[in-house]
């Protein structure tokens, strides 16, 4: 287990630093970055000025470990539009944003497992005809046309929940469900489609024959040959959590880290473009890891790969 939690942190070392490039490299993709700090009322001696002074005349490899050694230190520059440190502007919008994606994730997984084990357990069932009649909705319905609804229900009808804000636990309620109805569907049809697996294999026979109660045979046995890819899959989808939820953070005004980068994306603000884009890659690369490491734990074959 040692040697392969060394081989993948190996791994996702290579891997951050071929996406760090890669976030840095972006903003040239789009052109000029200079000409877009400008603006479209300058003339080209200003973009000349602005060139020289961000250093963009400069080759490109020289920029990038210019700036690697600027995030190995903490230092990911200042925000043109802010004004104030990147790291210090990140910080602050990250933490409202991760709070909702972990219980986004949570609430999914509390609702999307046992359904899936129970409409795996009991196929064309009632309960999976149910189940699967939710995923449907949930892939269906567009999440900023739920969270509406939610709204409408919740704070202009019964007005028991506050539209919009971070200013107590309950403003985190409405976008909570938004996010964890919309990434219930994938983890509830891939543990029920885990669960129809396992429980076609002979070590699941075998286990009934030894007397097993149905309980052990379903949760310690079938469920943790199913948990695998349902690993996997949670740890992907709390990393598009993290950068996908400009949506769920525009409909409930939420100054989280999907609205900064709508803002900054918007206003040019290259140095917070770049950080942001580092860091939701880092967290995929980090939850994806994870996801690795504990699937090695439940599964000893992976090891050896």
């Amino acid at each position: 287990m040692l040697s392969y939690a060394v081989r993948r942190i190996a791994m996702a070392c290579l891997l951050t630093l071929f996406v760090s490039f890669i976030a840095y490299s972006l903003i040239f993709a789009a052109g000029d970055p200079a000409a877009a700090l400008a603006g479209n009322a300058s003339t080209a001696a200003d973009a000349d000025r602005l060139r020289q002074l961000y250093g963009f005349d400069r080759p490109i490899i020289v920029q990038y470990l210019h700036w690697l050694s600027g995030v190995l230190r903490g230092d990911l520059g200042t925000s043109l539009y802010f004004d104030q440190p990147v790291a210090t502007l990140l910080l602050e919008r990250f933490t409202t944003t991760a709070r909702l994606g972990f219980f986004g994730l949570v609430l999914a997984l509390v609702i999307a497992v046992p359904l899936g084990v129970v409409a795996g357990r009991w196929p064309n069932s009632m309960v999976d005809r149910l189940a699967l009649l939710l995923a449907v909705v949930g892939q269906a319905m567009p999440s900023f046309w739920f969270a509406l609804l939610l709204m409408i229900l919740f704070s202009v009808k019964l007005s028991i929940l506050p539209a919009s804000g971070t200013a107590s636990w309950q403003s985190f309620v409405m976008p909570t469900i938004v996010l964890g109805y919309f990434s219930m569907p994938a983890i509830m049809r891939l543990t029920r489609s885990g669960m129809i697996s396992a429980l076609e294999s002979d070590y699941i026979r075998t286990a009934r024959a030894m007397g097993l109660s149905e309980a052990r045979v379903l949760f310690d046995y079938a469920l943790r040959n199913a948990a695998l890819p349902i690993i996997s899959l949670s740890s992907a989808q709390f990393g598009f959590m993290l950068a996908g939820s400009v949506v769920v953070e525009s409909v409930f005004a939420i100054h989280g880290a999907g609205s900064l980068a709508w803002e900054s994306i918007s206003r040019a603000d290259l140095p917070t473009v770049q950080a942001l884009v580092l860091c939701f890659s880092l967290f995929y690369v980090f939850f994806t890891m994870v996801a690795d490491m504990l699937n090695a734990m439940l599964d000893p074959r992976m090891r050896s790969k």
